[in-house]
């Protein structure tokens, strides 16, 4: 290892490669594979609560790691537009897992409906295309932005108090109405790097599905739009420079591997809670939490 000397802006920076890590308002040269050694920890914990996460509300664990990675990676030096990119495209990758596993938990319940899944499924795959494509168009402060807006969102409904009574739709919509609630699913998942869970979840409880059925439902819609997301990507980021090592485009693997470690460990007991707890609490910490989230996303889109 080099000596010690002063470091740029008193953070750890890239100077391309090697990376550089900060000790005591010092930087040290140091292997491209290092900086694992110092983000490993983050990322198994932020694969811990993905997982959890994801087998409790059905979701791909994208709240969870794309905040994680916002905060880690310009800490590795990289740029914000490049952090809210490779965020984004490594939660996709990660949901891939992490939705898989959950679902395979969920079905042993017979809380999957299959039926749903392959009626949708075409759609949310040109959905998430579009998606993949706009991600390409804005700048990472934007995509910050719109994560953030949309994380809110999602945490008004989890706040507000849980719909009793007969359901809003007597079925899941059709047709035209199903082709575009489907397609804009997948758009609105590519572009915050989420598996589309919440939206799921959702729609299926306002269409008088069962929460637990719906739940577990959200969870194999996290895999159909994070395959071609991930994808779409590591394509769109090919080229770019000045990316943590390991990077696939926008798809750092090193990272995800770390979160998926954990994330498929943790995502079984986020099920067996589901089916335990009660849900109205799960609603509220939920709910709390996407609010901090973004409100951190929407400042970090401005600064």
């Amino acid at each position: 290892m080099g000596g010690p000397f002063a470091c740029p802006r008193g953070i750890i920076a890239l100077q391309q490669s090697p990376w550089r890590i900060l000790t005591s308002g010092y930087c040290y040269e140091v292997s491209d594979l290092s900086y694992l050694t110092f983000a490993l920890p983050l990322l198994l914990l932020a694969g811990a609560a993905a997982g959890f996460a994801g087998g409790l509300f059905g979701i791909g664990g994208g709240f969870v790691v794309v905040p994680a990675l916002v905060v880690l990676f310009p800490i590795l030096g990289l740029g914000t537009d490049e952090s809210a990119h490779v965020a984004v495209g490594t939660s996709l990758a990660t949901i891939i897992f992490t939705s898989i596993r959950a679902t395979q938990s969920h079905a042993k319940r017979d809380a999957v409906d299959f039926e749903v899944l392959k009626s949708w499924a075409v759609w949310v795959v040109l959905g998430t295309a579009l998606g993949t494509l706009i991600a390409n168009w804005v700048s990472g402060g934007q995509l910050a932005l719109i994560f953030g807006v949309g994380v809110i969102g999602f945490a008004i409904y989890f706040l507000m108090p849980a719909r009793s009574g007969e359901p809003v739709f007597a079925g899941m919509p059709t047709g035209v109405p199903r082709a575009g609630m489907a397609g804009g699913l997948g758009a609105f998942s590519a572009l915050l790097g989420i598996g589309g869970g919440t939206i799921t979840t959702l729609t299926m409880t306002v269409c008088g599905a069962p929460i637990h059925r719906a739940i577990g439902t959200a969870s194999g819609m996290g895999a159909i739009i994070a395959i071609p997301a991930t994808l779409g990507f590591m394509i769109i980021g090919l080229g770019e420079t000045g990316l943590p090592w390991g990077s696939l485009g926008y798809v750092n693997l090193p990272a995800a591997a770390a979160i998926v470690v954990t994330s498929v460990i943790f995502a079984p007991l986020g099920v067996a809670a589901a089916h335990k707890l009660p849900p109205e609490i799960l609603r509220r910490v939920f709910g709390l939490y996407l609010v901090t989230v973004g409100v951190t996303m929407i400042s970090k889109s401005w600064s």
